[in-house]
């Protein structure tokens, strides 16, 4: 064994490194979404005996009107949460900056990042309150008819959505500060020498370089876009009327809340959700494989 050992300890040595993580992973991820999978084909309650009633639970999401809606807030969401990739983006261009005063900045635009998202679903909810929420306010004041936008079944989603920018988009900034710091100055150099400034000099020198900090970003903000269940449990719970569900929030109260306890259920909207989430991340994934392998 040892002989075996110190001819290939070389190859072994990242294994056993690797190996509690990996361990942990298996046991605490990839094993619970096989059991997710196995559930969503029984009719469970979560303590009595498992029904098999086979794909009859992902039958019923098709003519569901409250998974039709969750469903549809997720595309809203992963759409506009899209956005705080270039707000962080631009963001972070701005306090790339050598100049007096601007680690004040950082911190200031930094700080939503270290907030609970629960505070910050408290924050907000209070900022929406009608009678006394600065924006009920000012609306009131500019039109004479405040907006009570939590309690607006049009509206709601939107409002939550504008809630979880905030601190997404600091998040996004903080990845595409730490690539600022490693754009190759020397190339940036050349570019000005060959007349390159502005967009130019953005989108042909500086995003190029930016290939991995804009993956994470994309990947974070779509995988916080579908899961996003904090922010609707504390400033709506799925209300008004449902009109505020998302698969997440959805998949909790059919699952675990007194309106449901059919485990079985939640699990076929569990899967659902994975399978979404595994779209768009290996779609990225491949873009990016196909860039790197192209250049």
């Amino acid at each position: 064994m040892s002989t075996y050992w110190k001819a290939n300890q070389r190859r072994l040595a990242p294994w056993l490194f690797l190996a509690p993580g990996l361990l942990m992973f298996a046991i605490y991820v990839i094993i619970p979404i096989f059991q997710s999978m196995w559930i969503s084909f029984y009719d469970w309650d979560g303590l009595g005996e498992k029904v098999w009633i086979g794909t009859a639970n992902y039958a019923e999401m098709t003519s569901d009107p409250n998974m039709v809606t969750s469903f549809k807030n997720n595309i809203i969401w992963l759409v506009l949460y899209l956005l705080a990739v270039p707000a962080g983006l631009f963001i972070a261009i701005f306090l790339n900056q050598t100049v007096s005063g601007i680690r004040i900045y950082k911190s200031l635009f930094f700080f939503p990042f270290v907030i609970s998202q629960v505070v910050v679903g408290l924050i907000f909810s209070w900022f929406y309150a009608p009678n006394f929420g600065l924006l009920y306010l000012v609306i009131e004041k500019l039109t004479g008819t405040g907006i009570a936008v939590l309690a607006d079944p049009d509206l709601a989603t939107y409002g939550i959505i504008a809630a979880g920018l905030w601190p997404q988009i600091a998040y996004v900034m903080i990845l595409y500060l730490t690539g600022l710091n490693n754009v190759a100055p020397d190339q940036v150099e050349a570019a000005r020498l060959d007349g390159a400034k502005g967009w130019r000099m953005l989108w042909y020198v500086i995003l190029p370089q930016l290939r991995p900090a804009t993956f994470i970003a994309v990947v974070v903000t779509v995988i916080g876009a579908l899961r996003s269940f904090d922010l609707v449990s504390i400033m709506t719970e799925g209300g008004p009327f449902g009109s505020s569900n998302v698969l997440s929030y959805y998949m909790y109260e059919k699952a675990l809340s007194e309106y449901g306890y059919r485990m079985g259920y939640g699990a076929a909207i569990a899967v659902v959700l994975f399978g979404i989430m595994m779209i768009f991340i290996s779609g990225f994934i491949w873009k990016m494989w196909r860039d790197e392998t192209e250049r």
